[in-house]
């Protein structure tokens, strides 16, 4: 079955199983360093003086913000602003690695707060446009209304010259520069067709049993976007899918079990990033569960995994890979997608969900990156079997934890988003500092991935 051209919470309480029971493999080097606990202390309370002064402290990752509000890490709140001795080794390195993240996250909120709101709302959206080349369309969604993204597909990528002419446009004609997308999977969703030649799929990378065949994909795959002026593949699947799958079905899946999936995404994605092509890792919280006979594209999708399931499968390779040694093999963005699971959240779909979106993949799994949406305007995302229109499910999106909002496929349907956002900024629905939180994480991934020099926005206004 070919992919459609699209895009491919209630805050119920959730008690969930632990995530140590996830897939054995690398993990975060947890060696206790002995050190004087006095030094530690004095380390702290610098980074503290200088993280509360210049950013404050919600832009902090939760893990750190954590260390920052805890006592002696057992993860209750304190009453007080220091840590009790002693200090796990966990925080240890996170007080280590504190700096680089705040000089990261310190630059891009310079870059947000001088924007205007209508610069800042533009940054949290991917567009996707109709026509075959560069247009007029297109150009204002770019040039006046500030998009952050663009989303590219097999129509629009027709020779390489034509597609990186486009591309080189788009980049000149935004104000900030922009992370141009396409989803290049492999196989059926193969959107380089008229350019390159067919590449594996992610079932073809598991068949061959061979790790060195992934690594050689995800390079073939970096080369290939790079050429053409793409920068972001919304790919590796990481879904847990059998061939009775939706995705495993469609030759998406690198396995079905969350080893497999490890042990094959992880060259690939280190293999892509480090050729210099941003990894998207969907679909969070996994499609495996989904029958093939329902495509989120074209219905509402509901996966009956217990919770037990969710943790132990469906979430374990996004765990894994969030906190991967090799940054390389982190996910640059995470995608959510349109698919209701009842055993965690019975009424929001996870991309609209605040359990799915702040409380498993922020709070619990530790991930501060992009969360970008799947489109919305999908007939999976719906509430109560109401279908949503673009507006309202862009502020739901935002206000569950996404940062990148994808669906506005024209001027008119990008000023109706940024219309709703500004409404529901007005009348309380959205705060500001959650707007700022994702403008700031989209900024930071275009230093990180140099798209943006790391270094103070200009001086003039």
């Amino acid at each position: 079955m070919q992919a459609p051209e699209r895009h491919d919470l209630s805050a119920n309480a959730v008690n969930p199983l632990p995530l140590q029971n996830a897939p054995t493999g690398k993990r975060r080097n947890g060696r206790r360093r002995i050190n004087p606990l006095l030094a530690v202390g004095l380390v702290l309370v610098a980074l503290l003086v200088i993280a509360g002064g210049i950013l404050g402290q919600r832009f902090l990752p939760a893990h750190i913000a954590g260390i920052i509000n805890s006592s002696g890490g057992n993860g209750q709140a304190n009453s007080g602003s220091f840590v009790a001795p002693p200090l796990s080794s966990q925080q240890i390195d996170n007080l280590r690695h504190l700096t680089d993240h705040m000089k990261e996250q310190q630059l891009a909120y310079l870059y947000v707060s001088r924007m205007s709101l209508d610069e800042e709302i533009g940054q949290i959206m991917m567009v996707e446009y109709s026509e075959d080349s560069y247009s007029p369309s297109l150009d204002t969604m770019i040039h006046d209304l500030h998009a952050g993204g663009v989303i590219m597909y097999q129509r629009q990528i027709n020779t390489l010259e034509q597609t990186k002419a486009d591309t080189t446009h788009m980049q000149q004609r935004a104000l900030t520069p922009l992370l141009i997308s396409t989803d290049e999977e492999g196989w059926n969703v193969h959107r380089l067709t008229n350019i390159y030649p067919p590449r594996l799929s992610a079932k073809d990378i598991h068949d061959s049993k061979s790790t060195t065949v992934a690594a050689n994909e995800g390079t073939k795959v970096a080369h290939d976007l790079l050429s053409l002026g793409i920068n972001t593949n919304f790919a590796p699947d990481v879904d847990v899918s059998t061939d009775d799958g939706y995705i495993g079905w469609d030759a998406r899946s690198f396995g079905s079990t969350p080893d497999d999936v490890i042990k094959y995404v992880s060259p690939y994605t280190k293999a892509m990033q480090t050729g210099g092509v941003i990894a998207t890792m969907k679909h969070f919280p996994g499609l495996g569960g989904a029958p093939k006979t329902t495509d989120p594209h074209a219905v509402f999708v509901t996966v009956n995994h217990t919770k037990d399931q969710v943790y132990k499968i469906d979430l374990a390779p996004f765990q894994y890979f969030i906190h991967a040694d090799d940054k390389m093999e982190q996910p640059g963005i995470i995608m959510s997608t349109d698919v209701l699971v009842p055993s965690i959240d019975p009424t929001y779909i996870a991309e609209l969900s605040p359990t799915f979106m702040t409380q498993i993949l922020r709070k619990e799994m530790g991930y501060q990156g992009v969360a970008v949406t799947d489109a919305l305007t999908m007939l999976g995302v719906q509430v109560n079997g109401q279908h949503l229109d673009l507006g309202t499910a862009g502020v739901m999106a935002l206000k569950a934890g996404n940062d990148l909002l994808l669906g506005a496929g024209d001027p008119a349907s990008m000023r109706s988003m940024v219309d709703a956002i500004k409404t529901a900024l007005n009348n309380g629905t959205l705060s500001k500092s959650r707007l700022d939180e994702a403008a700031t994480r989209v900024i930071a991934l275009k230093m990180q991935r140099h798209l943006l020099p790391d270094t103070p926005p200009s001086s003039n206004p």
